[in-house]
């Protein structure tokens, strides 16, 4: 038996996903599972015990309907039994008739009702730690009947070379990871980022509080941005500031990520990798994402997170995102002093 499982999406979507891989595996040890993601979100499911095949959706499918076909034609002669498509865009549902499978599953929407032998709705209102993301996944895993949910939080895993690797990086520089923390710099976008001002502001309080080195995670594209950061932190954030830690690859952040203290910053795809590795996060949610989707395992685990609604709430009357196009006048009001002592205390508990 053959499993196809859809995620065409960012880094968190698909490490989010991987819970179904996880306990479709647990449930079918014989069966072969197949994951379907975007090339650049590979290195987070690499090593990936119960993923079976790596499928790709290259970004060339996009741009060219000869070779999406070609590719849908592939798909076609896997032979697959089931689909779990949990993007449900129009890709993803020409992917799930083409896999010709009897048993096709994703989430309700007016088309997804012509393709699937089952849908569900996704839902806002889960009240598990594990927040809706991962509820939604797993209630979708269970229009499988008899299925049953092993685990539902997600892994990264790393191998023995790349932590002795990391580990390394750490010694060959006398630097101590229990004394580093790592940061969530930038977000995707600048309605994603917390205000560099205010970013600044908090890590002159981590350092002059715990004099903790940092790490600044960031997109080598976003080298301008964090140009303009370096002149609004302190003098001694400056200096604890690791600029000599040289990640080439995302399998190199996530090593070295396993090995600091915490991972603090904005909320996004950095953060999630974090609550794999189980290093303990402390997020800063964009005033527009949905907190309650995202802000997982805070109450049997070392995270934490803060959203604009937990201090202002009488500003949000309308869905979260409705509020997209008023990012960065939100973010004005998010205010370090709002939360400072959060994080501190966050920090001091560790």
């Amino acid at each position: 038996m053959k499993i196809l499982v859809i995620q065409q999406k960012m880094i968190g979507d698909v490490l989010t996903t991987s819970i179904i891989c996880e306990n479709l595996k647990r449930n079918f040890p014989k069966a072969e599972v197949h994951y379907l993601v975007y090339r650049f979100t590979l290195p987070v499911i690499q090593e990936h015990p119960y993923i079976d095949k790596l499928v790709v959706f290259e970004d060339e499918f996009k741009k060219s309907n000869l070779k999406f076909f070609q590719f849908l034609v592939q798909i076609s002669k896997e032979n697959y039994s089931i689909v779990f498509d949990a993007y449900c865009k129009l890709e993803s549902v020409l992917i799930t008739l083409f896999a010709k499978a009897k048993f096709k599953y994703g989430f309700r929407k007016t088309y997804t009702k012509y393709v699937y032998s089952k849908t569900i709705a996704m839902s806002n209102h889960y009240d598990s730690e594990a927040g809706t993301a991962i509820e939604n996944r797993l209630e979708l895993l269970k229009l499988l009947e008899g299925t049953t949910i092993y685990n539902n939080k997600p892994k990264i895993y790393l191998t023995a070379v790349e932590i002795e690797n990391a580990k390394n990086v750490f010694f060959n520089r006398n630097i101590d990871p229990s004394n580093c923390i790592m940061v969530s710099t930038l977000g995707s976008g600048q309605n994603k980022s917390y205000p560099l001002a205010y970013l600044a502001e908090l890590l002159n309080a981590v350092v002059e509080k715990f004099n903790f080195q940092l790490i600044l995670n960031y997109n080598p594209l976003q080298q301008a941005e964090i140009n303009k950061l370096l002149p609004l932190c302190y003098e001694n954030t400056r200096n604890a500031i690791l600029d000599h830690i040289d990640i080439k690859s995302l399998r190199d952040f996530m090593a070295i990520c396993s090995q600091c203290k915490a991972i603090i910053g904005n909320e996004g795809g950095a953060i999630n990798m974090g609550k794999a590795l189980d290093v303990p996060s402390f997020s800063i949610f964009s005033p527009w994402i949905i907190k309650k989707g995202w802000n997982s395992f805070e109450v049997n685990h070392k995270n934490a997170s803060v959203h604009l609604s937990d201090f202002q709430p009488e500003i949000y009357t309308e869905h979260p995102k409705a509020y997209k196009e008023k990012a960065l006048q939100l973010y004005q009001l998010f205010k370090p002093n709002l939360f400072k002592d959060k994080l501190i205390s966050f920090l001091e508990e560790l």
